[in-house]
């Protein structure tokens, strides 16, 4: 279960309309201009082009991937390229050919995924054309100084020291908070999540597979400009090496969701709920967990603690009516719902999941002020939708803004008002759950 499940109904934002005006620009310019005067270094074109496909076909594109960025090797070639000190006729030509290259090679890379059927959006050709356009325009006038450049430049004394490889980096750490930026823009108009957790979540990657692709870029960059592009096999390796590491991670993943989804529909299966409970609970946890400004790994505790919240149920030698347990409000089942809740967490513990996941389940009845956050997320959320689905029979169902107004009547007493709130602006965002 992921993010993916749920749609908004909000039309884009115009700066995301912008960003991909400005990237198709940027790169019909490019062709324009690679085609009327030629590459200006064809061997540097073809091997940086070559690296591209190469990380694009190595990505993964689907769903789980545990990296922000599918194909970490493609975008260190790419920034690598922008970094390439290239001759032009004008000073904007560099530019536009670098961007003409790059997007045509991420095209030619991910052609295979695109075959599959799981190729990447045109979200992640925005961000390769304006971020390698952004980093090559910000190197142009370091070019002055580089290896092999001459001297006289506003920037000759840079290769005196490392100060010439400090001001690449800085342009790629530039370009990487630029990208930041674009990226969660792009990602609220896709999944209408207030922008400021998600900049949050995308600040807090950049450390990590972020840095590797900057210091790459770098390394390949000088490495082309004194010993030519076609050490660039070599240098790449570790990347590559890493990037292979991580579709195996991935793939262990996707196989652990979805153990952990099989698991959550068994109390479904025994008439407990109506089918689909657990991954609508989940769905709607992290997307408050979102407006509450969780950060990825605490979304990933929540999700798995929703999907599993029920289990407990199926412990119980006399189990408790399908709703008992969610139903407004709910002093009369508290002994029932704190068996359920303990004897569930005992259920988790054996599954092999993190600690802190079984901590949500177990804590479930506790009252609000004693519960973590992600336990006072999970209890609200399937509170709504036993509320809006009924029984395991559709029964009893209620409108969703008369479930929203029963839980927000017993907030303060029940469930955690702060919470609530998040659901309605969840709710209010367009945002529902498939």
């Amino acid at each position: 279960m992921s993010e993916s499940v749920l749609r908004t109904r909000l039309p884009a934002p115009p700066e995301v309309r912008v960003a991909v005006g400005a990237a198709g620009a940027v790169t019909a310019a490019g062709f324009c201009w690679t085609l009327w005067h030629g590459l200006a270094q064809p061997e540097a074109a073809l091997a940086f082009g070559l690296l591209i496909v190469l990380g694009e076909v190595a990505g993964d594109h689907r769903a789980g991937a545990p990296a922000r960025i599918p194909a970490p090797l493609a975008t260190a070639g790419a920034l690598g390229y922008a970094l390439l000190c290239i001759p032009a006729d004008a000073a904007g030509g560099a530019v536009l050919e670098i961007a003409a290259v790059s997007f045509t090679a991420t095209v030619v890379g991910t052609v295979p995924h695109v075959a599959r059927g799981r190729g990447p959006t045109a979200e992640h050709l925005v961000r390769r054309v304006l971020g390698t356009a952004f980093a090559a325009a910000c190197c142009r006038p370091l070019c002055a100084g580089a290896p092999g450049e001459g001297d006289g430049g506003p920037v000759a004394g840079l290769t005196a020291g490392p100060g010439y490889v400090l001001a690449l980096l800085g342009v790629l750490a530039l370009t990487a908070l630029c990208d930041a930026v674009l990226a969660a823009c792009l990602a609220r108009a896709r999944t209408g999540w207030p922008y400021g957790p998600l900049l949050r979540d995308e600040l807090r990657a950049l450390p990590g597979v972020g840095s590797a692709m900057c210091a790459t870029g770098v390394v390949i960059a000088l490495a082309a400009q004194v010993a030519g592009p076609w050490a660039l096999p070599v240098l790449s390796l570790p990347l590559l090496l890493t990037q292979v590491s991580l579709r195996r991670y991935a793939a262990v993943r996707r196989t652990y969701r979805q153990t952990i989804a099989s698991l959550a529909r068994a109390t479904e299966m025994a008439g407990y709920h109506s089918p689909g409970h657990a991954h609508r609970v989940a769905s709607l946890s992290r997307a408050i967990g979102r407006v509450r400004g969780l950060s990825e790994r605490e979304l990933d505790v929540l999700e798995q603690a929703a999907l599993m919240h029920d289990l407990g149920k199926l412990s119980l030698a006399d189990p408790v009516p399908p709703a008992a347990d969610a139903s407004l409000p709910a002093g009369a089942g508290l002994a029932d719902r704190r068996r359920i809740a303990l004897l569930g967490g005992a259920v988790v513990r054996q599954t092999g999941v993190a600690a802190e996941v079984a901590v949500v389940v177990e804590r479930q009845a506790e009252p609000y002020r004693d519960q973590p956050v992600a336990a006072r997320i999970v209890r609200v959320a399937a509170a709504y939708d036993a509320l809006v689905t009924g029984n395991a029979k559709g029964e009893g169902a209620v409108a969703p803004l008369a479930a929203l107004e029963q839980l927000r009547l017993v907030a303060r007493a029940e469930y955690d008002p702060a919470v609530v709130d998040a659901l309605r602006e969840v709710l209010a965002s367009g945002v529902r759950a498939n």
